[in-house]
């Protein structure tokens, strides 16, 4: 062992020491041992005594002043046994000078007194004492008269734990407060210790660090709209972007064919998004990849982005027009229709994303220039193929029609609205019954045809449209060989996917249009992805959509093509995803599928995210989660389905009473105008007609109250759906 530690470090004696933790604070040398070249200390925390062994280099690292300090008074010619001994006594002769009155002990904590018990050891054993005289340094006596001197500005500060478990690290006070030399009493500056500067640099350094982090968010702030309120996603989108090697798809791209088409369009910041400073979070760095920015934030505040890529067959982004998506979606499956096959193209997105801008042309206001939609560019380059020397002898007629469905009902765009059946006949096809089919022989009457469909289609202000389509509107180009049906090309604007999110008290009409959207959308996916997959069963009467496009879902020369139209702006994010999840699920495309450099984020975040916002609640549109919805949502789904069947089952009631009324009500008053007519018939005819129409209206009742109770059930249902977070 040094001689240095023999000399200085003894039995009795406070240290500093350090934690493992990096905590350093005082505490007592019980044991020195020789052979291991360490010492063992103990110190109290918390109420109670802890202890470790350190080595002896660790010690004089932390404890530099051990080497200016004259040695202990120990005699170096007894063995350690008892020299330890001796420190024993001078320890229990040191405590019994100074007793502490039992009074005086009462208002003070428990760690005050072991910290000035430490002190009075340190002094007694060492040999110093910078606080008290020269007299008392020498062992003489304090006079009878006389005042000790106080021990309260001697004692080293220790690490003291305050209230809240913190420790407070001190240097002893001995160490900083000028001590007396014994020939001259002038004070003498001691130097900081090792320790004391260590700290003094890692605190500069926080500072200059945090004067770094200042300076480099100040210069960031300037390059961008400091008013816009999410310019630091925006400069982090800025920057991911400048790494990207961008390729968007060209209009000179080749066409690829595909049985079920699934692309997405990326539409332009709108005027509301631009005066709000919206942020970009969609880029569309080549022709067939997608990534979505979306915008988070840690617990420690730190923001970040998770981005998220997507692949489909194609995607255009906010630069593409209407021709160029129409070039790559629709007119591949135009020439089916020829052949004798089917075709439908959807346009599926959130409201206010483009859907009816992309099919129905451009909207100023209310007027709508529909030669710049999918409608009037299919209808074009029908007639144009019609006139080809291979089509024209072969007597081709044109007819369009064009129908919405709302709320599982079936109106005629064409004749003023009128309410359609929805039918099989005897061959179990699906028939519409009262649908009007116009005849055109021009793609000016095929524009002029959709214009008026437009003019009277269902619509309803949402958060992000004043004027939302809330219907899907279904138009429809039919190839007729001599009144023999052809061909058909169906044409879908489908409604949007969110409303009822703008509002958490959402009226009944709102909530039946809402779940109504949701189950068609639910059923159209299904329909896409048996069709791709080939299976055996198609779920097409799951809705009315589907069971009308019936016939576009079977047969080996049918064709689909999806396009998903997302808006790119920061507060759309969350519904830009469910658009993308929900058309993801329907091809079930990845990147790894025939190339592509990005990572699917589905494949591990949300299995079946697809989603739709109905009633203002995420809740996955995949047949295979339907067993995981809770008994809210299914006691909702229950009511909704009994509240459409015996809204059905009333009205159908009453147009048979009100036939029959009529038939019966015009007979008996036709026997009265006779001169010579049979009293006691009349009487008896009109006494059963009564009777019947009691039991008529009473039937009536019943359904009604049926009626009633299944909107109660909605009611409840929906108000403890509200409070459920799926």
């Amino acid at each position: 062992m040094d001689s240095q530690l023999h000399r200085h470090v003894c039995p009795g004696l406070v240290i500093n020491i350090q934690r493992s933790n990096g905590l350093i604070h005082k505490a007592t040398v019980k044991t020195v041992s020789v052979e291991r070249s360490s010492v063992s200390v103990e110190w109290v925390e918390g109420g109670a005594i802890k202890g470790k062994e350190i080595d002896i280099d660790d010690v004089l690292t932390i404890n530099p002043e051990l080497a200016e300090l004259p040695a202990a008074d120990v005699k170096e010619n007894l063995p350690l046994q008892e020299n330890v001994t001796v420190q024993k006594e001078k320890r229990r002769t040191t405590l019994s000078k100074i007793p502490a009155p039992r009074e005086a002990m009462r208002g003070r904590s428990r760690m005050s007194v072991i910290t000035e018990s430490q002190c009075s050891l340190q002094e007694n054993e060492m040999g110093v004492d910078p606080c008290t005289s020269t007299q008392t340094r020498n062992n003489s006596s304090v006079p009878a008269g006389q005042t000790r001197t106080s021990r309260t500005s001697c004692a080293p500060e220790a690490s003291v734990t305050n209230v809240n478990g913190n420790t407070e690290d001190h240097l002893p006070a001995a160490r900083m407060s000028s001590s007396v030399s014994p020939g001259t009493r002038e004070p003498v500056v001691r130097r900081k210790s090792n320790i004391v500067k260590e700290m003094e640099k890692m605190k500069n350094k926080r500072e200059e660090k945090r004067a770094q982090i200042s300076e480099i968010r100040t210069k960031r702030a300037q390059e961008f709209d400091s008013s816009c309120p999410n310019w630091e996603f925006a400069r982090m989108i800025k920057e991911f972007r400048a790494t990207l090697d961008c390729q968007p798809i060209s209009i000179t791209d080749p066409i690829e064919e595909h049985r079920i088409c699934v692309c997405v369009r990326k539409r332009p910041l709108n005027k509301q998004e631009l005066l709000k400073k919206e942020c970009d979070v969609i880029t569309v760095p080549s022709k067939c990849v997608l990534l979505v920015h979306e915008p988070k934030q840690k617990v420690d505040l730190t923001k970040y982005l998770d981005t998220q890529a997507f692949r489909f067959d194609f995607s255009f982004d906010e630069s593409s027009s209407n021709e160029m998506v129409y070039r790559f979606t629709a007119r591949p499956l135009v020439e089916t229709i020829f052949e004798g096959g089917k075709a439908t193209c959807f346009a599926y997105g959130q409201t206010g994303s483009g859907k009816t801008h992309t099919m129905g042309g451009d909207f100023s206001g209310k007027a709508q220039n529909a030669s710049k939609g999918i409608y009037a560019f299919a209808s074009q380059d029908v007639f144009l193929l019609l006139n080809q020397p291979r089509y024209r002898s072969q007597n081709l007629e044109v007819y369009v029609t064009f129908f919405e469905i709302y709320n599982g009902k079936v109106f005629d765009l064409l004749n003023k609205k009128a309410k359609l059946r929805v039918l099989e006949d005897g061959k179990q096809q699906v028939q519409v019954v009262g649908l009007q089919e116009r005849q055109v022989t021009c793609a000016e009457d095929v524009i002029r045809m959709i214009e008026m469909g437009s003019a009277c289609r269902t619509s309803g202000q949402t958060f992000a449209n004043a004027s939302s389509s809330r219907s899907h509107a279904c138009f429809q180009i039919l190839l007729r060989q001599r009144g023999k049906l052809l061909g058909k090309f169906s044409l879908v604007d489908l409604a949007g996917n969110e409303r009822g999110a703008d509002t958490s008290s959402a009226d009944r009409q709102t909530r039946m249009e809402g779940a109504e959207i949701n189950k068609s959308l639910l059923a159209l996916k299904e329909c896409i992805r048996a069709l791709g997959q080939n299976k055996s069963h198609t779920p097409f009467r799951e809705s009315k959509l589907t069971q009308v496009l019936r016939d576009s879902f079977i047969g080996t020369n049918s064709r689909t093509c999806m396009i998903a139209m997302i808006s790119p702006g920061m507060s759309s994010c969350e519904y830009t995803l469910n658009t993308l999840r929900y058309a993801d699920r329907v091809k079930e495309l990845s990147p790894h599928n025939g190339g592509g450099e990005t990572r699917n984020q589905m494949e591990t975040e949300d299995e079946e995210g697809t989603c739709a916002e109905g009633l203002g609640l995420q809740y996955n549109l995949s047949k295979d989660d339907d067993e995981d919805f809770s008994p809210h949502m299914s006691n909702f789904r229950e009511a909704m389905t009994q509240i459409n069947e015996r809204e059905e089952k009333l009205v159908e009631q009453l147009k048979e009473l009100r036939q029959r009324m009529a038939t019966e009500l015009d007979y008996l008053l036709g026997i009265t105008e006779q001169p010579d007519y049979d009293l006691e018939t009349f009487v008896s005819r009109a006494k059963y007609f009564t009777e019947e129409s009691s039991r008529n209206f009473l039937s009536v009742r019943e359904t009604l109250d049926a009626l009633g109770a299944a909107m109660q059930l909605e009611e409840q249902a929906s108000k403890q759906m509200r409070w459920w977070k799926p």
